[in-house]
């Protein structure tokens, strides 16, 4: 066990996209900030590449780099696992058996992907033609892809909140134009969403717009379909079913599988004096939806999927929450109003075919709202080539380094 102690000014559980861009932007507000970030993982991923990399759209190395080279230089890199918090005495524990201190308090930790809730999948992800983008498959998810020779493709959405909710259905619109346009095998292909939810997107615009493109393409959608179990040896997925007469399995033979797993908040944060305590299944940071402030421990934040934030789960969410942590604790530092008010912005660019994007739109209202001056209700080119080549460029060289928001589209967009 490793007994040493650190403190800090400010704490940063979490070095994702969330923790990394939250160091960053205080560092540009003051750079004389004590700063530490807990993070034990080596590499950085620029996750919504997975879904590129399911379409053959962007090569691995291009959404990779080393953990050390994206955290800001001056802050504190603590690699390890959070163990345990003692929020009274404004201190953490890691694995190691390390101590941190912090007078300021920011969660970031991401989320959790549940793959034991489906039984038979963390024997057969990555293999036996099941895959899942969102556990990193995104290169397996595009070798299934490319060399599909016919049959039944499942593409699953659980009952659960998950991350990138649009990304479940974005490479399945990509298979389709594979299958279709691309590899010929269309004519002997079947391609089936199945979702536990009962319509395709949550903001109803945005969902009229995929239901047009689902029967356009003639793929078959099966609501209140729950993933369950997969028999990777006969090749079935078991769904738990919504009925009229109550809930019944229901088998689907599958040539290709993709599985949205369900998701939730990291172990360590459901089991923390921090999680919410109405009983919520995902044991969400429980914070006010405008400041960010934890409700019960003012000098603890919280941002990003791990957060109850009633908003869709994606990087642009991020990037639109950072600037208001950042803002609220330096002015509770300085024993100031808490002015910062986050109005719940998110952005899910969904990729319909090799051309087109639906770039969904929208913030706590829960109606659509657009960054770019056109109505972003239809498919459009434009977004699709803004996904592919914009997008991952300013994550990189923009988000990650801090860049204050500044006036034009990208500051809807929280990527300027």
């Amino acid at each position: 066990m490793n007994n040493q102690t650190y403190s800090h000014q400010i704490v940063i559980v979490g070095g994702g996209s969330g923790g990394i861009t939250t160091a960053a932007q205080f560092l540009r507000k003051d750079k004389n900030l004590d700063l530490a970030i807990i993070e034990p993982n080596e590499k950085h991923y620029y996750q919504p590449g997975w879904t590129l990399m399911s379409g053959g759209l962007i090569e691995a190395e291009k959404i990779v780099r080393d953990k050390k080279d994206v955290i800001p230089k001056g802050v504190n890199w603590i690699q390890d696992y959070v163990a345990s918090f003692d929020p009274e005495n404004n201190s953490l524990t890691t694995r190691q058996g390390t101590t941190v201190k912090y007078q300021y308090l920011v969660l970031s930790p991401g989320i959790q992907l549940d793959l034991h809730l489906i039984k038979g999948l963390p024997e057969t992800l990555g293999k036996n033609d099941v895959t899942s983008n969102y556990a990193g498959y995104g290169g397996y998810s595009w070798e299934l892809i490319n060399n599909f020779k016919g049959g039944t493709a499942i593409f699953t959405y659980p009952s659960t909140a998950i991350k990138c909710g649009g990304a479940a259905q974005k490479v399945m619109y990509m298979a389709n134009e594979t299958f279709k346009r691309k590899s010929g095998v269309g004519v002997n292909s079947k391609i089936m969403f199945c979702t536990a939810g009962n319509k395709m997107f949550s903001v109803e615009e945005y969902s009229q717009v995929l239901d047009e493109i689902v029967e356009k393409e003639g793929i078959e959608v099966k609501y209140q379909h729950n993933l369950k179990e997969i028999k990777a040896d006969t090749k079935e997925a078991i769904f738990e079913v919504v009925t009229p007469n109550g809930t019944e399995d229901v088998t689907i033979k599958y040539d290709l599988l993709h599985v949205a797993p369900p998701m939730s908040a990291p172990d360590f944060i459901k089991e923390s004096p921090f999680a919410q305590k109405n009983g919520n299944g995902g044991g969400w940071i429980d914070v006010d939806k405008y400041t960010l402030q934890h409700t019960r421990y003012p000098n603890v934040f919280g941002l990003g999927d791990a957060s109850s934030l009633p908003t869709s789960k994606t990087a642009a969410a991020v990037r639109g929450q950072v600037p208001i942590v950042v803002e609220n604790v330096v002015a509770l530092m300085k024993s100031k109003p808490l002015s910062g008010k986050y109005n719940g912005y998110t952005c899910c660019p969904i990729i319909t075919s090799y051309h087109s994007v639906v770039l969904a739109e929208f913030d706590y209202t829960g109606k659509p709202i657009s960054s770019f001056f056109v109505d972003l209700t239809k498919e459009r080119f434009s977004m699709f080539l803004v996904k592919r080549y914009l997008l991952p460029w300013l994550y990189w060289n923009r988000m990650l380094k801090g860049y204050p928001f500044e006036t034009g589209i990208f500051k809807k967009l929280g990527l300027q």
